[in-house]
């Protein structure tokens, strides 16, 4: 089956469809013809310079250089997820890099061992892709799990003291709050784990049988990718959250005020 490629001027024509959004938002002003403008400017000369520079690795597809590619997704995804949770990147960038490191890897690498028996467990063609997957769902797993957690123990905060003043330990009085944040967290995953072949073919799926692979393929890869996703975003927001407390929360099992302030 041939792969059609898009041309260049192939491409303007999709960048024409952003006339509907634009025209939509101008009639009933939504002011956002230039955020609409710039996101997708954004977007599209990110990926182009990623484009060229993952050729290139697939191309040398050096396993030092690829994992080194990884650990640069995680340093900026654990970054935005505590920038996007609205809390002090300082305070907890050390325990939400070392949770989103060690969860996604553990399972990326589970993965091309166990499930897809690579060779070579840090083949670019698998390595990244797949972690950039797994990445992006534990970001928003993240953002919602880690913010809902101390946001809510932030409004609640005379409830929270009431259980510490009546004896409880501080893993006692905030396992309200990890349930909740952590059910926030994972639900968007699930749901899309309930609709997909249903309500929707996934991006996975639908471009490895756009790629010519065959859809039986495609949906054993899409399972595994799923699963993969679902138990990495539950992993590494429980861990981010757990070991967060050392630096959130004080002897008394107060949570620092400085964990609020926004730091660049």
């Amino acid at each position: 089956m041939p792969i059609y490629d898009i041309s260049y001027t192939s491409l303007i024509f999709c960048f024409f469809l952003l006339v509907i959004p634009i025209f939509i938002s101008r009639k009933i002003r939504l002011e956002l013809e230039k955020s609409t403008l710039e996101a997708v400017f954004r977007m599209s000369i990110q990926l182009f310079f990623a484009g060229l520079f993952l050729n290139f690795i697939f191309n040398l597809n050096n396993g030092l250089l690829n994992l080194a590619w990884v650990g640069l997704m995680i340093f900026f995804a654990s970054y935005t997820a505590i920038k996007s949770a609205d809390l002090n990147v300082k305070k907890l960038f050390v325990p939400i890099v070392i949770s989103i490191a060690f969860s996604n890897l553990v399972i990326l690498l589970y993965v091309n061992k166990f499930v897809i028996n690579l060779e070579n467990l840090f083949d670019a063609r698998y390595l990244i892709p797949i972690a950039g997957m797994l990445l992006g769902n534990a970001l928003r797993g993240n953002v919602v799990g880690i913010g809902d957690f101390y946001n809510d123990i932030k409004r609640n905060e005379n409830r929270y003291l009431y259980s510490l003043s009546i004896g409880a330990g501080r893993y006692e009085a905030v396992i309200p709050y990890l349930r909740k944040s952590l059910r926030a967290a994972i639900k968007p995953t699930l749901a899309n784990i309930y609709s997909i072949g249903i309500v929707s073919l996934p991006g996975m799926m639908t471009g490895q049988i756009l790629g010519g692979a065959s859809p039986l393929i495609a949906i054993k890869y899409q399972i595994t990718i799923m699963v993969a996703i679902y138990v990495s975003t539950l992993l590494s927001t429980t861990l981010s959250i757990l070991t967060s407390f050392g630096t959130a929360f004080d002897d008394y099992g107060l949570v620092n005020k400085e964990l609020y302030e926004k730091s660049s």
